[in-house]
């Protein structure tokens, strides 16, 4: 496609304009890409001075310091590499980012001489430095094994790279009283009714946004959420009061392709506008926890064992892999808690 991209500063940040022909078709694509806006009083798009995003509007890149272009070709292959395997688009950003950082660390230094010890000190001289978190470590782990896999002369040893202590952290739940409140906290029917099937059938963000109208069996009462994390299928029961609350939005949005869509007709709904719905709702509540979307998956799951619903039905309806996973909300469920007398009550 023919553009003219350049680096702008907007709101006192750098910034990559980008001018192309204005066409419905470029437009949606455009609008795809992290963090894209438009700019109404410079009338043109804009989206991050990174280096990917000059690599892929053609900016020249010497006006960043220290620019190793070797590395920038291997974190491309890299991409490349993750994309032939048929990782998800999400997963590909977050190890290459991940892979980035780890080899502009070691900017003069030859890929092939990195080692197990330079691992361990970017653990400590960048990670723990930067007090980053163990989930960010994992993904560097997860980046290093991959890349180094693909590299014939090495002097990393892949088996002995080690990832940090798991933390055992409980998954935060709300109560029915919580949920209530927020899922009526809107009036409006689209945003009422996109937190109530992430809720109802225990979604992920990227689930309820990618679901289509062909996802909705309305005879078999099921959602079908296709592709999901591990690049699997899987079903859900569809409640007849989500099903008629679907029917009610239909009739006033008629999606076209997507079930939930965006501005434009046929795009995807944004996941940053997502988190805006679920942050418009608390803000008419009195919780005053710091909820996210995944938060309702997690309440989901509680709720269901709490009414009774066998830990591997739960496993099913969440896709999870392994039954581990599952067992995390036997610790936060209350239904046997609240059986248990405390002996202070006897004192």
């Amino acid at each position: 496609m023919a553009f003219e991209a350049k680096i702008i500063t907007h709101k006192s940040k750098k910034r990559i304009a980008v001018w192309y022909p204005n066409q419905q078709e470029l437009i949606t694509r455009f609008r795809k890409l992290d963090d894209a806006k438009w700019s109404a009083s410079l009338q043109v798009w804009h989206l991050p001075d990174t280096t990917e995003n000059r690599i892929k509007f053609s900016i020249e890149l010497e006006e960043i310091p220290h620019i190793n272009f070797d590395k920038i070709q291997e974190i491309e292959n890299f991409k490349k590499y993750l994309n032939t395997k048929r990782y998800s688009s999400n997963t590909v950003k977050t190890y290459s980012e991940a892979l980035q950082t780890f080899l502009m660390f070691y900017n003069d230094k030859n890929v092939k001489t990195i080692n197990n010890q330079d691992v361990v000190n970017f653990y400590n001289n960048y990670i723990l430095k930067k007090k980053l978190s163990i989930s960010f470590q994992n993904q560097v782990v997860n980046a290093i094994k991959l890349y180094f896999k693909t590299i014939k002369e090495t002097a990393i040893i892949i088996e002995k790279i080690y990832r940090p202590k798991t933390q055992k952290l409980l998954p935060n739940v709300l109560s029915k009283e919580e949920i209530k409140q927020i899922l009526n906290a809107h009036s409006n029917i689209k945003h009422k009714t996109m937190l109530s099937l992430i809720y109802s059938c225990g979604l992920r963000r990227s689930e309820l946004i990618n679901l289509k109208l062909t996802d909705i069996d309305s005879k078999r009462n099921i959602v079908i959420i296709r592709q999901t994390k591990g690049k699997k299928d899987r079903i859900a029961p569809l409640s007849l009061k989500i099903l008629e609350m679907l029917r009610d939005y239909f009739k006033i949005y008629k999606p076209i392709v997507w079930l939930f869509e965006g501005k434009e007709a046929g795009t995807l709904y944004s996941e940053q506008s997502l988190q805006s719905v679920l942050k418009q709702a608390l803000e008419k509540t009195n919780i005053k926890k710091p909820v996210s979307l995944h938060w309702l998956r997690h309440s989901y799951a509680t709720h269901l064992l709490e009414s009774g619903t066998d830990l591997r039905y739960i496993q099913e309806l969440l896709g999870h892999n392994s039954s581990r996973t599952t067992e995390i909300y036997t610790h936060v469920s209350t239904k046997n808690l609240q059986q248990i007398k405390s002996p202070f009550d006897d004192l």
